[in-house]
């Protein structure tokens, strides 16, 4: 594979991402061909020691996504590692992915559940008093307080579990680069960070 080929694949698999982002990967990558070349070798010698620049690309969009869980922890930038690291391995996907989609699902219902809640002790604070159905109003206020209480101490442990699954995901796939890591050296490829 030549320089050019090599550098049209790269970029195309980094398509989508800030065009600084993209700017840094490529002349990083440029700089290792300028290397390779003064060293003596060719474009092909060099495509070959960094690698299937697909690969590359997803590793990247990866570690993109894993800084930025890191700087700024948000539902947009969870999507963004967690998609990341399931680019890295298809087999990882097929196992991944219909456990997660479980998860998800799950906590979709609890946060459903959660604002359910909030409403049904809201509306029990509000019109309870008025109904007739309790010997005293207070108890209907002091019931629909303790409701939406309850929902949102609810709905603050689904936060955080949401926040550790992500970190226990991003945990995985640096775990799972590290353990490719070795594999890809032994083979003669360059790691390219």
């Amino acid at each position: 594979m030549t320089r050019a080929e090599f550098m049209t694949r790269l970029r195309r698999g980094l398509n989508g991402l800030p065009p600084t982002a993209i700017a840094e990967a490529a002349a990083d990558y440029d700089a290792h061909f300028d290397e390779a070349l003064a060293a003596g070798r060719s474009e092909e010698e060099a495509a070959a020691a960094l690698g299937d620049p697909d690969r590359l690309s997803r590793e990247l969009r990866a570690e993109l996504g894993l800084k930025r869980w890191e700087e700024n922890k948000s539902p947009s930038s969870a999507i963004s590692a967690v998609l990341g690291l399931l680019g890295l391995g298809a087999l990882d996907v097929i196992i991944l992915v219909p456990l997660l989609m479980s998860v998800i699902s799950a906590v979709f219902s609890l946060y459903l559940a959660v604002v359910i809640g909030i409403f049904t002790g809201g509306a029990l604070l509000v019109v309870g008093p008025f109904i007739g159905e309790f010997s005293n109003p207070w108890l209907s206020v002091a019931g629909g307080i303790g409701i939406v209480a309850a929902s949102t101490a609810a709905g603050a442990l689904v936060t955080l579990f949401c926040i550790g699954l992500v970190n226990a995901v991003v945990w995985w796939g640096r775990l799972h680069y590290r353990l490719l890591k070795p594999a890809m050296e032994s083979q003669g490829l360059r790691d390219p960070s």
